[in-house]
């Protein structure tokens, strides 16, 4: 298969389990939803390292229960126990030190966790909740916690909804050069930022280090997916073809596989330009997880 001269490998992405929380930030205004935002999801590129994996879905174009400019975060984490932890550490400590913000949950989890009820001792005996009945809110009953803060008082809402998603879809734009394969991967990411669902956690979307399952040092999860640096070809099996001397790899963790996938066919379609010579993807034999993506099936 080809897409404008672009070849596209007969192979797919291996992504794994993981469990996901929408968390709507409001504030003043849209600037300080983002500053908050932006500092929230700050170092959560990969669970590898990071302790979940985050970013910015969007601005949230419904209107925010306090009827101020919101913005969506899409959270990840490998377990409720982890994504509890991460939702409580990144909530305290940029969303509720951000001047002028407020933090509601805005999913329908399968599962809830208590986030606002752990922070709210924060207010050191001051803290007040308000509940809104089920009666009046639809289906279930909502509290939120009021804790003073030095700017007036910081809204966050009691518990936070859970549910299973997905993690690690991928893949590769193998270029040129660097800048047309950069270029590629900039317009892969921007129409892949349309689809609701989805987040690509690493900076700016865009991933040079991608790595593979394993390592000869056995302290080591994970190393470099040597078979796709071009520099090492001849010293190791490669798959980087002769006329490819730059790789670039797009991650994407969604709400569901098929938010996934619509992810990822926008985002190959806009990255096939010229200069591209391949598209594939990193698989692992199993190893890394149950959801496989394959590229042609996607693109059909």
């Amino acid at each position: 298969m080809e897409i404008n001269g672009v070849f596209i490998e007969d192979t797919y992405a291996e992504a794994f389990a993981m469990q996901v929380s929408r968390v709507l930030i409001t504030a003043l205004n849209e600037k300080w939803a983002f500053e908050a935002a932006r500092s929230m999801t700050g170092f959560a590129t990969s669970v590898i390292g990071c302790g979940g994996e985050a970013g910015i879905e969007g601005i949230e174009t419904q209107e925010t229960p306090d009827g101020r400019p919101g913005v969506n975060v899409l959270f990840f984490g490998t377990s409720k126990k982890n994504l509890q932890g991460q939702l409580i550490q990144r909530i305290g400590q940029s969303v509720m030190t951000s001047p002028t913000s407020a933090c509601f949950n805005n999913l329908e989890g399968e599962e809830w966790v208590s986030v606002g009820g752990k922070l709210r001792f924060f207010g050191d005996g001051f803290q007040i909740s308000k509940v809104i009945d089920a009666a009046i809110n639809g289906n279930r009953e909502r509290r939120f916690w009021r804790i003073p803060v030095m700017d007036g008082e910081f809204l966050v809402e009691d518990k936070f909804g859970i549910k299973s998603a997905v993690g690690g879809g991928n893949f590769f734009i193998m270029g040129e050069q660097v800048e047309i394969t950069l270029e590629a991967a900039e317009r892969a990411v921007d129409a892949m930022k349309k689809i609701p669902g989805v987040i690509m956690p690493f900076p700016g979307g865009i991933v040079r280090s991608g790595s593979k399952v394993g390592s000869r040092y056995k302290f080591l999860v994970a190393s470099s997916n040597t078979a796709f640096c071009p520099t090492i070809r001849r010293q190791t099996p490669s798959q980087v073809p002769d006329d490819v001397n730059s790789v670039l790899e797009i991650v994407i963790d969604g709400t569901t596989p098929e938010a996934i996938g619509a992810a990822m066919k926008a985002g190959i379609q806009a990255a096939c330009i010229p200069g591209i010579k391949k598209i594939s993807a990193g698989n692992y034999g199993g190893k890394l997880g149950k959801y496989h993506f394959y590229l042609r099936k996607i693109l059909e």
